[in-house]
């Protein structure tokens, strides 16, 4: 296809994706199969990667794939993002009203849910999406750009021409159906669990490379147009607006004409609380008129036009009977308040998590107290706090233990953690997690190795490590309660059958700490046996592009085990697959460094290419880096490069060298 065709093609195919992006994410009303939609996106994928100077910031194949940040840079908005004044009762919001009406008499109302998210600023220059930020001070935030993009509901290019220039306003938010699920698998694999979906939205917005943040389901509610080259006269017109240049806006948001219409509306509102997908805190009522808006202004820290109506917490008090221990996958002992049973927000709760013996001390939470708790959403009730002016003396505090629980081992603590943890591998409760995690579907995908299978497997004393899965006869597992010939057959199949899967799942379902399903990925790609894995040292994969200086210490730590060594061995001896064949390519062996924008290559496919070739992608100048490519504004690694008087080469040459051109 000749480059004026496929400019043509390429144009047809970027509109006909924002639509189908616009249906499926705004409208929730696709109108193609998934399949189609891939399709469109690989066709255009496959042009542009012909022609890669036909790609442009807008185009669909850029929402996920620019480079790991080194950090944040700070923005300052075009119109300062200023918080709201919070009402906790009815008669502050008539009060308000009153306010309002002294100085410019009687107005009408835009009310709309107060969603609990990261509040951010979107800015598009000629329609098209050039910088997201949050909030920050309200001055000045963090810039986030490539995070936002990775949001399917945020529109790279608006559609129409209501809006061109324009800053506007909105709240990303972890879906609270996505949390759970998202929770409860960061959980399995061992890794950080959030307390609820606003420090999960949070979370994610902070992450520096925007590929962790596609894997997250965040979402978005655009409600506010900060600025535009377009007048806007009333807030109901800004929300249609924002609505027709193809942006999501919460279905809930009204107009009223009076404050005893906008109370009305916070009492619906707070009765479907329960029953959305999403975390709301209150209601926000806004002056409609744009010119009232402007006529009132605003103090130094709240526009005197708006104000936030905060609903009541879910919580409730009871007594807290006792604090138990739970020992998990990596032996890290969690401290788990028993409870009183009681209602909170329509559900009964016995336990509710104390997250860790550092906050029991810090809260001062004894057992015997009367106990605040809450639960957010539908996620895990907590301890708040204790009521203190309810004790009677009798209430015992509840220390650091000294012993495991489950196994009696003397727990360690080390200064860099709060973390409280049993050493003893083979600890009951840790082989217990360890084996469910090795069987887990993500790693080598056991089928019918459910928790009580594993709990009669260890009391029978059948299974001391996850090689001993692999050493089960149908005799001793007909002798455990529950099994007849098909149901050990069926196991016994499924524990065979996983001997053949890829290195990846293997070195994800070994549990090493911070070693989640990406990081596992990297290191197959990186190294083609358990056994070169093992010879790293921790200097070596921190050298790795994506790799932290905690997981590779992790790594190494793990494999200078001499018990994790034996296991790896028994595994190898076993038949499971703990090698992959190595591809021999023109980078085998050589480690390459990226400084600077490339042009006509994402660095992520950039990194492929050079993995693709046997190379290693690093992350900083050193003397043993191979090849150093240098892309538009490189920065302090081309300086030291320079001086280390390294093989520097530019973007064509990096080409040639894995042949692309």
């Amino acid at each position: 296809m000749k480059k004026n065709e496929a400019k043509k093609t390429i144009q047809q195919l970027r509109e006909q994706l924002h639509y189908h992006n616009y249906m499926y994410y705004i409208e929730n009303n696709p109108v193609i199969s998934d399949y189609e939609y891939d399709q469109l996106l690989k066709n255009l994928e496959a042009l542009e990667a012909q022609y890669p100077e036909l790609i442009t910031p807008d185009s669909p194949t850029q929402r996920v794939g620019g480079k790991p940040l080194e950090g944040f840079l700070t923005v300052k908005h075009k119109v300062p993002m200023l918080s709201l004044e919070n009402a906790y009762s009815y008669e502050e919001l008539h009060a308000f009203d009153e306010r309002i009406q002294k100085n410019v008499g009687a107005v009408e109302y835009v009310c709309e849910p107060k969603i609990d998210g990261v509040s951010i600023a979107l800015i598009y220059e000629n329609g098209v999406f050039v910088r997201g930020a949050t909030r920050g001070d309200g001055v000045q935030g963090d810039e986030v750009t490539a995070n936002l993009k990775t949001i399917r509901s945020i529109p790279l290019s608006l559609r129409g021409s209501v809006l061109s220039n324009a800053e506007v306003r909105g709240e990303v938010y972890f879906p609270i159906a996505a949390f759970k699920k998202f929770n409860k698998e960061q959980e399995k694999k061992g890794e950080q669990v959030f307390a609820n979906p606003r420090n999960a939205a949070a979370g994610s917005l902070r992450q520096l490379d925007p590929r962790v943040v596609a894997t997250r389901p965040l979402d978005i509610f655009v409600y506010y147009i900060s600025y535009s080259d377009k007048e806007i006269h009333t807030q109901e017109e800004a929300v249609e607006t924002l609505r027709k240049a193809g942006f999501r806006v919460n279905p809930f948001i009204k107009k009223v004409q009076t404050i005893d219409d906008a109370i009305q509306y916070c009492e619906m509102l707070e009765e479907k609380r329960d029953s959305l997908d999403f975390e709301i805190d209150g209601a926000v009522l806004k002056v409609n008129s744009s010119a009232t808006q402007k006529q009132l202004g605003s103090t130094i820290k709240h526009p005197r036009w708006a104000i936030a109506y905060k609903f009541s917490a879910k919580q409730a008090t009871t007594t807290l009977n006792d604090i138990v221990v739970q020992v998990g996958r990596t032996g890290t002992l969690t401290p788990v308040a028993v409870l009183e049973p009681v209602q909170v927000g329509g559900v009964t709760v016995s336990r509710a998590t104390l997250h860790n013996f550092d906050e029991v001390k810090r809260k001062d939470i004894r057992i015997g107290d009367t106990v605040l708790v809450e639960r957010s959403g539908d996620v895990i009730p907590q301890v708040v706090k204790s009521i203190t002016e309810k004790r009677t003396g009798d209430e015992k505090a509840r220390g650091i233990p000294r012993k495991c629980p489950v196994c009696g081992a003397d727990v360690v603590r080390t200064l860099d953690e709060v973390a409280v943890r049993c050493p003893n591998k083979q600890c009951p409760a840790r082989l217990r997690w360890r084996i469910e995690y090795f069987a887990s579907r993500d790693a080598m995908d056991i089928e019918h190795l459910g928790g009580q299978t594993i709990d009669k497997l260890i009391e029978k004393h059948l299974v001391e490590s996850v090689a001993d899965l692999y050493h089960l006869t149908k005799e001793e597992l007909l002798n455990i309660e529950g099994f007849k010939d098909k149901s050990a057959e069926n196991l016994l199949q499924s524990i065979e059958s996983s001997k053949s899967q890829g290195l990846a799942r293997l070195i994800y379902g070994l549990g090493i700490r911070h070693v989640g399903k990406y990081a596992a990925q990297l290191l197959a790609s990186q190294y083609h046996s358990l056994e070169e894995l093992g010879n790293a040292s921790a200097e070596e994969l921190t050298q790795i592009h994506g790799l932290g200086q905690k997981t590779a210490e992790a790594i190494a730590n793990y494999f200078a085990t001499e018990e994790n060594r034996t296991l790896i061995e028994e595994l190898r001896d076993i038949g499971i697959r703990t090698k992959e064949q190595k591809h021999i390519g023109k980078l085998q062996g050589k480690k390459v460094l990226f400084t600077g924008g490339l042009q006509t290559l994402s660095r992520p496919d950039a990194s492929d290419l050079v993995m693709k070739q046997g190379g290693m992608v690093v992350s900083s100048a050193g003397k043993d880096v191979d090849y150093v490519v240098v892309g538009t504004d490189p920065g302090s690694k081309y300086e030291k490069a320079k001086k280390l008087h390294l093989h520097i080469i530019d973007e064509d040459e990096f080409k040639q060298l894995v042949g692309t051109t």
